[in-house]
């Protein structure tokens, strides 16, 4: 079920950074003694086995089978994973994911590096994938990312802790963008030079485009509801999936007479409702669960990896979510619920203002966006629509042609040339 308690939040994020300093003086020591290996890339991701890194380490090991290839696992969840996958797999935190991290010539993260042994990265070539367009400030960009349980919040502390995030950033060999757009704020969140932060597309969108959209939409729905314990049907499928709010509950949780209007709709247009919380969200959404099997929990541990079932999905709401941006890639409509608006754009900060994000289109409550969802096959409505769709996946991607992945692998390989 969806946590009811704060899970990871920037402050204790940031502690952890801190007391972990002593492991990274360590680190930095070992790694002069230990040689990497030219052979060896290492792989991990925050969420488990999925997002860009296992798009990219498919393509590396189709390309190149003389690599050692090598996944490093959160937990033995990541591990089952791995072995069901093919892929060979040992524990991050272990002594072996150490080594691994340490004799690795290329580690590739999607978060942060703690998706590998963070006290083995120096001296490997790291590749920073990044798991969404930015449109939340991120990083040096926020202030939000700045805090610490450690200590008490000030200006001193700011400026330690950014001072910690740009040396951290400094490691970082290649990130992937995008698009211009993406590429210009990761940029400036990670303090990067620019030459470092390139425009191929974005490993993880590749499957949004692969093949034709009617075969897309076959195999994620056979993947959705699979996840969900369903056999596929031809229900209109509506995805529910806000972001996080550092620590703090989803104000977009329906009311009780919300969940009961909500099950009315999905009865008389024959659709259902997926619900994927944030894993890191906190939010209690067990009323809508246990009120009708139209509603249905897509969590992290049904599913690592989202972006793979989205072209099964036929109306995503959101809030302020990357997950519009992947989605977009559809063409198909997208609500934007944000019933806090005011408080997150000053507490978290956004890019852009978020009229621009949702086309001016935004509703409050779920009363209004059931309105939407009646009139959302309404020829003039579902026009509008799709035309804001078509217009986010055309500012912030720059290939639809299912070779993002092929282009990052390509520039690895020509900077690892370089710095022979």
């Amino acid at each position: 079920m969806p946590q009811t308690a704060p899970g990871f939040t920037f402050a204790a994020g940031n502690a952890k950074k801190i007391l972990a300093l002593p492991g990274y003086a360590l680190g930095a020591l070992a790694s002069g003694v230990i040689p990497r290996r030219r052979d060896l890339w290492v792989f991990g991701s925050g969420p488990g086995i999925g997002e860009g890194a296992l798009a990219l380490y498919r393509v590396v090991r189709a390309s190149d089978p003389s690599l050692s290839l090598l996944w490093l696992a959160r937990d033995e969840r990541d591990l089952d994973a791995a072995e069901a996958l093919g892929i060979p797999a040992v524990l991050k935190s272990s002594r072996q994911g150490l080594l691994a991290t340490l004799r690795a010539r290329v580690v590739v993260v999607t978060h942060g590096f703690g998706d590998a042994n963070r006290y083995g990265i120096r001296g490997a070539f790291v590749v920073q994938l990044w798991h969404g367009i930015p449109l939340k400030l991120i990083n040096l960009d926020s202030p939000a990312t700045v805090r610490t349980r450690l200590l008490p919040d000030s200006a001193l502390v700011r400026r330690l802790m950014r001072f910690m995030y740009r040396g951290g950033a400094r490691a970082i060999d290649l990130m992937p963008a995008a698009s211009a757009v993406s590429a210009s704020r990761l940029r400036s969140a990670f303090a990067l030079p620019a030459d470092r932060v390139v425009v191929t597309g974005d490993p993880r969108d590749d499957v949004m485009v692969a093949g034709t959209e009617s075969e897309r939409t076959a195999t994620a729905r056979a993947l959705l509801f699979g996840s969900l314990g369903l056999e596929p049907t031809g229900q209109r499928v509506l995805l529910y999936a806000p972001t996080w709010r550092d620590g703090e509950i989803d104000p977009g949780i329906p009311t009780a007479d919300e969940w009961r209007r909500i099950v009315g709709v999905l009865e008389r247009t024959d659709s259902l409702l997926v619900v994927r919380p944030h894993p890191h969200g906190v939010g209690d959404y067990a009323d809508g669960f246990a009120l009708s099997p139209r509603i249905r929990l897509l969590g992290a541990q049904q599913r690592t990896d989202v972006t793979p079932v989205l072209p099964a999905v036929d109306v995503l709401i959101t809030d302020y979510s990357s997950i519009a941006f992947d989605f977009a890639l559809t063409g198909r409509p997208i609500l934007f619920l944000s019933p806090d608006v005011e408080t997150y754009e000053a507490s978290r900060g956004l890019y852009v203002p978020y009229d621009t994000f949702s086309g001016g289109a935004e509703v409050r409550d779920w009363g209004a966006v059931l309105d939407l969802v009646a009139t959302v096959d309404e020829p003039d409505a579902r026009a509008r629509l799709e035309r804001h769709s078509d217009a986010l996946a055309t500012a912030h991607h720059a290939f639809r042609d299912g070779e993002n992945t092929v282009r990052v692998y390509s520039q690895i390989i020509t900077r690892l040339k370089e710095h022979e």
